[in-house]
C-alpha cells in the first residue's frame, strides 16, 4: 500500500506533531537524567573501590618493606657469624 505525502498541514495537526515531539523529548530528558543519575552512582562506587585497592597496596608495600629489612638484618647477622 502507497501511502502518499501530505502537501500541507493544518494548524491543528501541527500543534499535534509539536506536541508530540515535545512529550517525546520530555521522555529522552528523563531517560538521560535516570542514566546520568546511574552513571554517578557507579563513579562513586569506583572511588571508593579505588580508595580501597590503594590502602591495600599500601600496606602490601609496608609488608614487604618489612619483610626485606628482617631479611636483610637476618643475612647480617648470618654473614657475621661465618
Amino acid at each position: 500500500m502507497h501511502v502518499m505525502a501530505r502537501e500541507f498541514w493544518t494548524d491543528e495537526r501541527l500543534d499535534d506533531l509539536t506536541k508530540h515531539m515535545d512529550e517525546g523529548f520530555r521522555e529522552v530528558r528523563a531517560d538521560l537524567r535516570e542514566q546520568r543519575e546511574r552513571i554517578d552512582k557507579v563513579m562513586v562506587k569506583q572511588e571508593r573501590m579505588d580508595a580501597k585497592f590503594d590502602a591495600v597496596m599500601r600496606a602490601l608495600q609496608i609488608g614487604f618493606t618489612f619483610i626485606g629489612v628482617l631479611l636483610a638484618a637476618l643475612l647480617g647477622l648470618v654473614g657475621t657469624q661465618l
